[in-house]
């Protein structure tokens, strides 16, 4: 893999004009339909990798190990560049550079660190930040745990939808202030929340979970927003058409009656990449 290669792409985009939606994707496969359907970048969610992986919640039970070992499938299954939720870090600011060192190894373009209490602490029912020094430890942490420079550092943070945006916008000066490449912010609900805090940072901005007043990708081009996530649903389809093609079969549907449903020899063909395959068995072994 060249993966210089993908994060320069990546870094390119962040020096754009323009404001891109990346594809979600949680597996090979789904890499390569987003790589043949013409995106640009992936996006591989922290959420989506404990749901692919353990079949669990979004409760930050997933491990480093098990996260980094579906990246390096991702990645490996073609060229697009990956950007990944690495959450908290999985744990204080040394985990962190750990984190950062794996994940980089796995073939990442881009990832995340982001500075909400997690795991939920005993206790506690409502979700909080980490104080912002601790947050500050994290970046510098995550920068120090990069050794290709092309990778992309992002410090993500929740304190908009949490705190309010005085204190969002206080984070990310911070952060910005340490050196990362890009400001994550989640919890931006309008106009005004997006257009306070771009005129206070000078890096690109990656929105995620934005409302529906923040789908213009003009608009947000035009207020520093590089990335925007459009949730996760090709993972969420996935699962309802397995669902509903395995109730089907144990209803005593037919096979034959599901043809509609399922994917044919010919997309089965290209996303599992069968010509190359069989041009490598004409070329190794026969």
């Amino acid at each position: 893999m060249n993966l210089t290669e993908r994060r320069e792409r990546y870094r390119a985009i962040l020096e754009g004009d323009e404001c891109l939606h990346p594809a979600s994707v949680y597996d090979p496969i789904s890499a390569r339909i987003a790589e043949d359907l013409g995106f640009d970048v992936m996006m591989f969610a922290g959420s989506i990798a404990s749901a692919t992986v353990l079949g669990a919640p979004d409760y930050i039970v997933l491990t480093l190990t098990e996260f980094a070992q579906q990246i390096h499938r991702i990645c490996r299954a073609g060229t697009l560049p990956l950007m990944v939720d690495a959450d908290h870090g999985y744990g204080n600011a040394l985990n962190v550079k750990r984190t950062v060192e794996e994940l980089e190894t796995a073939g990442v373009a881009a990832l995340t660190i982001e500075d909400t209490l997690l795991p939920r602490p005993f206790g506690q029912a409502d979700q909080s930040l980490i104080p912002m020094e601790e947050g500050i430890g994290k970046m510098k942490a995550a920068l120090s745990g990069r050794q290709d420079p092309s990778l992309v550092v992002a410090g993500r943070s929740s304190a908009i939808g949490i705190e309010g945006i005085e204190e969002g916008i206080r984070r990310a000066k911070a952060y910005e202030a340490v050196g990362v490449d890009a400001l994550f912010m989640t919890g931006i609900s309008t106009r005004a929340e997006l257009e306070a805090l771009s005129a206070e940072v000078n890096i690109p901005i990656l929105l995620g979970g934005a409302s529906s007043d923040l789908n213009d990708r003009a608009y947000l081009g035009s207020q520093g927003v590089r990335i925007a996530l459009q949730g996760h649903m090709p993972f969420m389809a996935a699962v309802k058409a397995t669902h509903d093609t395995l109730k089907a079969l144990r209803d005593g549907v037919s096979p034959s009656d599901l043809d509609d449903m399922i994917a044919d020899a010919d997309l089965m063909a290209q996303v599992t990449r069968l010509a190359d395959y069989d041009a490598w068995i004409d070329e190794f072994l026969e």
